[in-house]
């Protein structure tokens, strides 16, 4: 019988984390191979192990794991939806805070960026981002991909995502009126966002 060699080293591993190139090894459980470089990256917070092919497999890659712990918390992975926080808007792209995965809620801050391109679906080179987000804005958005410096790449660009819930000027809770508008209930201001369907 042939035995599958497997190695876990003391290696810790992080959400982003490069474990190889995918010329010399594979993605197993916890990582996975970003198409744009050829690298494999950790999705999880874990111990890396490496496992070893059968002896006579045409794929002599060896296979990168990483294990993670039972007790972090929801780890955002490409196609969840999570819930996040906006804290910055610049000219091409927002970065938040992801606070949610589906139901449950993160342990470890994991930071999202949200792109001109993975706004909307359409018109996307008319897309300014300082009237789709502000900063404090909580969204609804889809993981694409791990990007890099550990950051995940999220789209709005559905009708149900976008933002579910922001404040106005004057610290109220506004109330989407349109797909691209909110309105202060106080002062019955409106304010530009990319807003999020919510219900039928």
């Amino acid at each position: 019988m042939r035995e599958t060699v497997v190695e876990e080293s003391e290696e810790f591993a992080t959400p982003g984390d490069v474990l190889g190139r995918a010329a010399e090894v594979k993605p197993g459980r916890g990582a996975y191979l970003a198409s744009h470089n050829n690298l494999v990256y950790a999705s999880l917070t874990g111990r890396v192990r490496t496992v070893s092919p059968p002896p006579g497999s045409p794929d002599q890659r060896p296979t990168m794991e990483v294990i993670g712990h039972k007790a972090h918390g929801a780890v955002p992975e490409p196609g969840s939806v999570v819930i996040a926080r906006v804290t910055k808007v610049l000219n091409r792209m927002a970065s938040a805070d992801i606070l949610c995965v589906g139901p449950k809620s993160v342990r470890e801050k994991f930071t999202g960026i949200i792109r001109q391109q993975d706004v909307r679906a359409t018109e996307i080179d008319k897309v300014d981002m300082h009237l789709s987000f502000r900063p404090g804005d909580i969204v609804r958005a889809l993981v694409l991909s791990l990007g890099d410096a550990r950051a995940y790449y999220l789209s709005t660009a559905k009708n149900e995502l976008g933002v579910v819930s922001a404040e106005s000027a004057a610290g109220a809770t506004m109330v989407p009126v349109s797909w691209t508008e909110m309105q202060c209930p106080l002062t019955g201001q409106t304010e530009k966002r990319k807003v999020a369907k919510v219900g039928s």
